[in-house]
């Protein structure tokens, strides 16, 4: 028999987007509905949200919602975008229609709101959710909510939850007063609630109260609980340790597939080419998209060169420092290299400049182009993941997808589904290194290059690539174990 889930975000494709969390939250519920499970997603109606486009309608009258010392009025939409899976719209035009999702100077009180008015609308509502499973600190107040405000309330005390943590940086870190604003007790704002070093930590609030707790791959679960990458909440995580899982993010295999994206030409299939893998014809597909993305980019139609790619947020964890150093060491040889993303100015001004300085060698397109985006994970080589800490990671399975080998650092996600390739066995599916650092990242790039050279060797490689399965559906059955251990346990 299916469970009843409610599937809570700040953001979901395809309504609104600002990162990864989007693509999971549109892609799992129907991952999860498509296994007989009833699972509704709900997020804030955003300005930019359409409801013609989204095929919203009311549901139901609107209604009023406590917000510390005063009641904001709400309505709620439901819509039918995503099929299968009913996607409820908080709102409250006053709160949620501005210019930017995040980074404004009330986010307490608009995702508070969102938490609270989530929780109002089931208690008047027919479906009642087994299990809530939010994500992020955005949606962190709704288990504590649970087990404090509406600990005694039949309609919501046995609902179970589960709090995934995509990115521990990440906290909602607010001041004290933010507890009464959101109608939260003064009482939790202790060292063993929400209080973090003066202020009160909403993230920090959902790991405590939260009956199940996981992160996007098996590494990061163990490394959030150090505090090299623990973020100052290691000790909390570690308390937990016997509650906090990791479940891989899956890629959603419909909409990046070689064999019919409609970005890249030609299309290519990955079964022809694992059978042509031993052969002189093999990669035709991904050697007419290599020339292609060299026209594009305005480098050399050169074959035989190694021509690497990022797809990136150009940012300190995406292990641009040791990017940056590496690059001009990696252009010396006969490499090509090209860049797309936005970030941080600082690594925009390097970057550009390291283009100009090179531009036979690099092409840098410090902007994100969609079609480009896909055209680099088809027509490169190898993939570059340097990351000084990825959560997970979609680089390198989308990489793998188009048969483009990553090359990566071993931590988190990228440990979880990236395997050395070793030539003796012709066993792994990239190149990874530990040690973060540019000589580690060079060593490994040597080593791709190296193979790159044997066609044998490169072509079994590819193929084991090819081979990889990170879909959602395996994901999705991990999920449901973790609902069937919450379902029931709010009330413990």
């Amino acid at each position: 028999m299916g469970l009843r889930v409610l599937f809570c975000s700040s953001e979901a494709v395809p309504f609104a987007k600002t990162g990864g969390l989007a693509d999971v939250a549109g892609a799992l519920p129907k991952a999860l509905a498509a296994l007989g499970h009833d699972v509704r997603l709900a997020l804030p109606k955003y300005g930019t949200i359409d409801s013609g486009k989204m095929k919203s309608r009311r549901a139901g009258a609107p209604f009023e919602v406590r917000l510390g010392g005063r009641s904001v009025r709400v309505a709620m939409e439901i819509s039918d975008a995503i099929p299968g899976v009913p996607t409820y719209l908080v709102d409250c035009p006053e709160h949620f229609h501005r210019d930017n999702l995040y980074g404004q100077h009330d986010d307490a009180e608009r995702f508070g709101l969102f938490c609270r008015a989530l929780l109002e609308f089931i208690r008047g509502s027919d479906w009642k959710p087994q299990v809530i499973h939010g994500n992020d600190w955005q949606t962190a107040l709704i288990p504590i909510h649970l087990k404090t405000t509406y600990r005694r309330d039949p309609a919501l005390s046995r609902i179970g939850t589960v709090h995934t943590i995509h990115n521990l940086a990440y906290q909602g870190i607010f001041e004290p007063s933010a507890l009464e604003a959101v109608g939260l007790d003064r009482g939790l704002f202790t060292v063993e609630g929400l209080e973090f070093y003066g202020s009160v930590n909403f993230l920090k609030g959902g790991l405590i109260f939260s009956d199940l707790l996981n992160t996007v791959s098996k590494r990061y679960a163990e490394e959030i609980q150090t505090p090299e990458y623990g973020e100052r909440l290691e000790g909390v995580l570690a308390k937990r340790r016997d509650s906090l899982y990791g479940i891989l993010n899956g890629l959603d295999y419909d909409a990046w597939n070689p064999a019919t994206d409609r970005l890249i030409s030609p299309n290519y299939d990955a079964g022809d080419v694992a059978a042509k893998a031993a052969s002189e014809a093999a990669l035709q597909g991904k050697a007419a998209n290599k020339a292609a993305l060299q026209r594009r980019q305005g480098l050399p139609e050169r074959p035989e060169v190694p021509l690497l790619g990022l797809v990136s947020r150009l940012a300190g964890q995406k292990g641009l420092d040791v990017l940056a150093e590496a690059l001009p060491h990696m252009l010396s040889l006969d490499v090509q290299v090209v860049v797309l993303g936005t970030g941080e100015q600082h690594y925009h001004e390097v970057l550009s400049r390291i283009g100009e300085e090179h531009p036979d060698k690099a092409a840098v397109t410090l902007a994100f182009k969609n079609d480009l985006a896909h055209q680099i994970y088809a027509g490169c080589d190898m993939f570059l993941m340097p990351s000084y800490y990825e959560p997970c990671g979609l680089g390198q399975m989308i990489s793998l997808r188009y048969g483009t080998i990553p090359i990566v650092r071993e931590t988190g996600g990228l440990a979880d589904t990236i395997v050395d390739f070793d030539p003796a066995t012709g066993k792994g599916n990239g190149f990874s290194f530990r040690d973060y650092s540019s000589v580690a990242l060079m060593g490994a790039v040597a080593r791709a290059m190296l193979t790159m050279q044997d066609r044998a060797a490169w072509a079994r490689v590819v193929q084991n690539a090819f081979e990889c399965n990170f879909s959602w559906e395996r994901s999705a059955r991990e999920y449901v174990d973790l609902y069937q251990r919450a379902a029931g346990r709010g009330g413990s």
